[in-house]
């Protein structure tokens, strides 16, 4: 019994025809029979062909050759073309979005140097980072308004519910960022950055006590040359500060109660926040926060006896004032820039890019400050920020089902 075939080429796919073989090379590789019908609109110049199941007439190979012998249309039936043209769309957007990726790393990185800069800049001759941290924010609320503004990015409903969580976070983001910019101006930046790089631990402390979260082997292996690269660090540090240092450890609790937290609250809730409102918001709010604090704390500072005393220090007024408002755009920035990386990529890679990016600080701020770096120093530093990478990737592995 011959075997039958029935596939239909449709006019309105004219990619699948083109008139660059003649019809008659069309073999039908097959001692079956078939039945076809051809169709031809010479005014648009679309093909249509039809073959379905012989029923009363069968023709050879001869047969169909000698029928459509006159060439009335020419056809190849391209079957590759539509995998190709996905493929190749597929490689370019691929190559894009791996373009605008590292564009993004390279500017988050570029703002965590120049805010590092300018940040320690102002703090040398302005000695007053509640101050300094209450005007980053209100930086930040200046430029979060104009976005919402502007409609560059949709504007949040925010519920009760939410309000109360987020509060939470608001009251950690001000305190750790307010402790960070204290360590800053107590020791060199490298070693405050070296300092931060123990927020995995952290990280894997809370998430045990307060989520009950069992971290792997391979996690709690990588904390080991995190704990120790930082106390080898701190002990060979030249410009080693118990303020300094103690500021810096808070930070690091605060931060990441903060970080688990808001975690939780995006998994939690039906009206999910998008990362770059929930960032808003809990900017907008710890200005609010910080701004009565500075008062309260350092009064204010902006009498003409403060600014003789940053005179004194080698920096004029008119320079304090725009490295102190690059500072306070800077900051905001590169925490955007940040979020929305991580809209983009998975948590695990945002790590690894935020391992990169304290090693680009450190060396950076080694760089153009000059800060004597002993070997035993360098040697804590490399082990605790490798610890760090190792466990980026560690959270990485998961673990086998029991």
């Amino acid at each position: 019994m011959g075997t039958y075939y029935s596939f239909t080429l449709s006019p309105s796919k004219p990619l699948l025809l083109s008139p660059k073989q003649p019809f008659s090379k069309f073999i039908c590789r097959s001692s079956a029979t078939c039945n076809f019908s051809t169709s031809f609109d010479q005014s648009s110049h679309n093909y249509g062909l039809k073959l379905s199941p012989a029923s009363t007439s069968a023709y050879s190979r001869r047969s169909v050759q000698k029928l459509a012998g006159k060439r009335l249309l020419d056809f190849k039936v391209s079957c590759a073309a539509y995998p190709e043209s996905n493929n190749e769309a597929t490689m370019t957007g691929e190559k894009m979005r791996g373009l605008q990726l590292g564009t993004m790393f390279a500017i988050w990185y570029l703002l965590n140097i120049y805010f590092n800069i300018f940040n320690k800049q102002v703090l040398k001759v302005y000695p007053f980072p509640t101050t300094l941290t209450a005007f980053q924010f209100g930086c930040g609320t200046v430029l979060i308004f104009l976005m919402w503004a502007l409609n560059l990015h949709p504007k949040p409903k925010v519920s009760r519910s939410q309000f109360r969580a987020i509060f939470l976070l608001s009251l950690g983001h001000t305190i750790g960022n307010l402790l960070t910019n204290i360590s800053l101006g107590k020791v060199a930046v490298s070693f405050t950055h070296t300092i931060k790089a123990m927020e995995p631990f952290f990280t894997v402390l809370l998430s045990s006590l307060f989520f009950g979260e069992r971290p792997s082997l391979w996690v709690l292996s990588s904390l080991v040359p995190v704990v120790g690269g930082v106390a080898l660090a701190s002990f060979s540090e030249a410009s080693f500060n118990w303020i300094g240092f103690g500021s810096a450890m808070a930070s690091n609790l605060t931060n990441q109660t903060r970080n688990v937290f808001s975690k939780k609250l995006m998994v939690k809730n039906e009206e999910n926040l998008d990362n770059i409102n929930l960032f808003s918001i809990i900017t907008v709010i710890s200005f609010l926060l910080l701004t009565p604090a500075a008062i309260l704390l350092e009064g204010v500072k902006f009498s003409p006896s403060y600014w003789q005393y940053a005179t004194s220090q080698g920096l004029n007024v008119k320079d304090m004032c725009i490295r102190a408002l690059l500072s306070g755009v800077c900051f905001h920035s590169y925490q955007q820039v940040s979020y929305m990386i991580l809209q983009m990529v998975s948590p695990v890679t945002h790590a690894v890019g935020n391992s990169v990016k304290r090693v680009v600080v450190i060396v950076s701020s080694v760089i153009f400050f000059q800060t004597p770096v002993s070997p035993i120093n360098s040697l804590g530093t490399a082990l605790a920020l490798a610890g760090v990478f190792l466990y980026s990737r560690a959270k990485r592995i998961k673990p086998k089902a029991a």
